[in-house]
This record gives structure tokens, sequence and C-alpha cells, in this order.
């Protein structure tokens, strides 16, 4: 009878525990659905029914009268902010409450979590301090050679599969560009990753980013559990003992400085030189208000977890980015056709090759790219984390510390009142008149405020060069394996990951003069 009795009070206590918080926003008068025990309002997304990015637009268009939704992720509040003031508010003017995405673990158990886009406060803030010179213009243009060469490789390998007359995953074949031009422009590595498909850097993507059986069991325990964080690790130990090897190896051959490669490995080797990064603290001040003085160094570990978030950062949302970009202008022919002329225009004035300059001025392809990122965001949410008590003065809602915010950015870029028939593919929503109309806020590819994604200018450079070197010669349509709604795999919740993208790829006729 006491084991019955102990069993009870287990229950009990479990049920309290899984409950505690779930009258959260009963007791603010924000609309949500009603949360179950364990899971919240959650349940879908843990077990693989649906993204968190489809689960946040569903509730963002089944609550079209507020400014937020309320949502339980297990126990813990989130608020999804449907208003863009709001979401002003909370990536930009009152960042200092909102400056943790709550998305680290224990770096000292995945110290690849120790990068720019998972640390918090005030690692973040040194970094970011530090890593902007990375992405100057002057960086960008020393850069883009590298990005020729990978460009070029690019349209050989189209001209192959042209020829075999076949329909062809141009996910994969984005993703192999993409993989060649990290190679290069981060670790200063030629792999030949679009001519193999089982190279090094191919394969450490594919590890990085299909989520093992025991990733997603215990991702889930932590979202329901989240002090697990400071005791499991859940990244594959490979992948950082394969970036680390490679960083020693580069390293090493370069005499542990940089070689003007303009890479991102000189760049670190570059920022070790300066020594401690140093500078005003965002999470603590003085006695009389003035921010603490923090400092950090730029150490092994340091270096090659943002080696890895460069990977990372820069493989899925690139890949996933231009290869939507071929699917949306395949089933838009005439957009394509446009866009195409464009392109010959430009690169005629630079003898057809590719250069910075001519990037630049492709402003048809620059608008195409733009909407096929407002249609398929890379990120469909933005996270964001209270870090303290907080109103909101428009609600008069108080959100205490460790509340999460979930920016809905697919579900915004999706409204039409901001954006009429928006699943209708249109470019021009991107020209300069109609840009300067908008709420600044209501188009988030890469973020906004003082966190936005520090590589999205790289991003783009990189996207728009591996676009316009296979639209200048190739034609893309529908094969019959193509389908115009696409699949996206509902476990990836950080960056929204296509699967496979096939099109038929055919060589054009150029006009000659």
């Amino acid at each position: 009878m006491f084991v019955l009795y102990l069993i009870i009070l287990a229950i009990l206590l479990f049920y309290y525990y899984s409950t505690r918080n779930h009258n959260y926003w009963a007791n603010r008068n924000v609309k949500h659905e009603k949360p179950v025990p364990i899971f919240g309002t959650h349940f879908r997304n843990l077990f693989g029914y649906k993204s968190i990015t489809d689960i946040s637009e569903e509730l963002y268009n089944k609550y079209k009268d507020e400014k937020v939704v309320g949502y339980y992720r297990g126990n813990t509040p989130e608020l999804i902010v449907r208003d863009p003031e709001l979401v002003k508010r909370i990536l930009n003017v009152d960042f200092a409450y909102f400056y943790m995405r709550g998305l680290t673990r224990n770096d000292a158990l995945e110290p690849l979590l120790l990068s720019l886009f998972h640390v918090e406060g005030d690692r973040w803030k040194l970094l970011r301090q530090r890593l902007t010179s990375a992405f100057t213009t002057h960086k960008l243009k020393g850069m883009f050679p590298l990005v020729v060469q990978c460009a070029g490789k690019l349209q050989a390998a189209a001209a192959a599969l042209a020829a075999r007359a076949e329909p062809y995953d141009v996910r994969e074949l984005m993703a192999r560009f993409t993989t060649e031009f990290i190679g290069a422009c981060g670790f200063g590595i030629e792999m030949d990753t679009i001519n193999n498909e089982h190279s090094q850097f191919r394969d450490l993507g594919k590890l990085i980013f299909t989520p093992s059986r025991r990733f997603v069991i215990f991702n889930c325990l932590m979202e329901k559990f989240p002090f697990l964080k400071n005791h499991i690790a859940l990244m594959n130990p490979e992948i950082e003992l394969a970036i680390r090897k490679l960083f020693e190896q580069i390293q090493k051959q370069r005499n542990y400085a940089p070689i003007g490669r303009n890479d991102f490995v000189d760049l670190l080797l570059e920022l070790e030189k300066k020594g401690k990064m140093c500078g005003e603290s965002i999470e603590n001040v003085n006695k009389d208000g003035q921010p603490l003085k923090v400092e950090m160094d730029m150490d092994m570990k340091m270096m090659v977890a943002q080696l890895f978030v460069f990977f990372a950062a820069g493989f899925e949302t690139s890949s996933s980015a231009t290869s939507y970009t071929l699917h949306q202008l395949a089933y838009n022919p005439d957009i394509q056709t446009r866009v195409q002329e464009d392109i010959d225009r430009v690169m005629s004035k630079y003898d057809n090759k590719l250069c910075y300059e001519a990037i630049a001025e492709m402003t048809l392809l620059d608008m195409a790219f733009k909407e096929s990122m407002r249609k398929f965001p890379s990120l469909g949410v933005l996270n964001r984390v209270c870090a303290k008590k907080y109103v909101i003065p428009e609600l008069d809602i108080t959100l205490d510390p460790g509340v999460k915010i979930l920016i809905p950015v697919q579900a915004i870029q999706h409204d039409e009142q901001y954006f009429d028939n928006p699943f209708e593919y249109r470019p021009e929503r991107f020209e300069e008149d109609a840009v300067k109309d908008r709420h600044k806020f209501i188009y988030l590819p890469f973020g906004e405020g003082p966190r936005s994604c520090i590589g999205a200018r790289l991003g783009q450079m990189q996207s728009i060069a591996g676009l316009a070197a296979l639209l200048h010669r190739f034609t893309f349509e529908p094969s019959a394996l193509s389908t115009p709604q696409l699949t996206v795999n509902p476990f990836a919740n950080n960056v929204q990951g296509l699967q496979k993208i096939y099109l038929k790829i055919t060589e054009r006729k150029l006009k000659t003069t």
C-alpha cells in the first residue's frame, strides 16, 4: 500500500511540475490554445507532425485580431508576436531586454555552441564586435575571386547534367555549390564538392543537418525538462572533431599566421593576433549604473566554433534559398526569361565574365531572390528570450525573465495585409519604391536589429553569383518528378530544410553579337 501511495504522489508531483505555468497567459488575458499536461501546445512539433514555422503560421492566421498569441513549449510560456511595431521593439528598440536567443545548451559539453549564433550576453557582444570586420565591402570584394571559381565549377557540373537530359535534384546541386564555396571562402580548401557527391565537406554537411534519432528524442526531453541541457550533449562529437582537425591542419600550413587569402580562416588568425576581446557588458552594471568592463580570449575552442557556424549557417540557408529560387523560376517561365535577359544585359557589359560589379547590377535577379526568401525564408521564425522583466506598453502585459519570444517570420511575410496575393511569385514587390513604402519589420529573412545575421551580405553575394552563373547558361523547367509544393522537414526548427527538388536543366542558346 505504501508503494501505491508513493506512485500516486509521484504522479501528482509530475502533473504539478508539468502544468505549473499553464495559467501564465490566461492570467495576462492573452489568447492561446488550451495547453495539455507535459506537452503544453507543442505536441505536434515534438512528434514531427508540423514544424514550428507551420504551427506559428497557423496560430498567426487563427488569431487575426490579436497583436500577440500565447503558446506553451512544454511548461515554458512563449509569446508569438504578430504586430510589426512590437517586432521592432523586441528586435531593435528594446533589444537590451531581448538580447538572448535561448538556443544554447552546455558549451562545456558541446564546444561548438560557442559560436556567434549560439552564445548569449557578453560573449555574444564581444564576438559580434570582433567578427563584424569579416563582412565589410572590402572583405567581400576580396573573397569574390573565390566565388567566381566556385561558380565556374557549378556551370561545368550543370552542363554535364543538361547533357544527360534527365530530371535532377537542384537542391543537391546547390548544396554542393554552397559547400564548395564554404570550403574555399571559409577554410581555404578546394574540395571539388560539386563533382564529388561524397566529398569530406558534403558528408560533413549531411552529418550536421541530418538529426539522429538520439538527437530528436533528447531534444524533445530538453524542451520539456530544460535542466537536462546542462547534462546532456546532443551534437555528434564527430562534427567538432572533424572541424577542429581541419582548422589545425590549415593553421599549421599557414604557419599560424594570415597569408592574405581573404578567407575566414585568415580572419580568425588575424583576430587571434589581436589578443583579448574587450568591451562593455550587456548583462551587468556598476553601482552607478555604468556597464562593467568585460573581456574574453579568442582561443582554439572559440575559433573552431566560429568556423562551425560559418559552415552550418551558410550551408543550409544558401542552398535552400537558391534551389527554391530555381524552383520558383521553373514554375514561372516568363519571369525566368526576364531575369535571364537582365543577366545577359549585365554580363555583356563585363565581357560575359562574372565579377563583383556585375552582381551588384543584376537588379531583377536580386528581386527574384528576395521574393523567394519572402515566400520561403530559411529561418521561418526568430527566437528571443526575455532577459529581464518587461512591460509591453501597448498591451500592458508584463513578461517575466525566461519567457520565450517567437517572431513568426514566414507568417508575417505571407500576410496579405502586407503583401497582396502573398502566394503569387512576384519579384516586383522588391522594386525600390515598393520597399520604401513598406514597414521595415515585415520582411525579415535575415532578422533585424543588433542580432541580425552578420553574414547576410556574404550569403546574398554568393547566392546571386551562383544563380547568375546558372541562369546565364541554362534554363530550368518542371520535370515529371517535380511538384509545385515542396516538402519541408518538420523537425527542422532553426533552419527550414527542403527535401528533393527535381527539375529539368536545358542549356540555353546564347545570342552572339
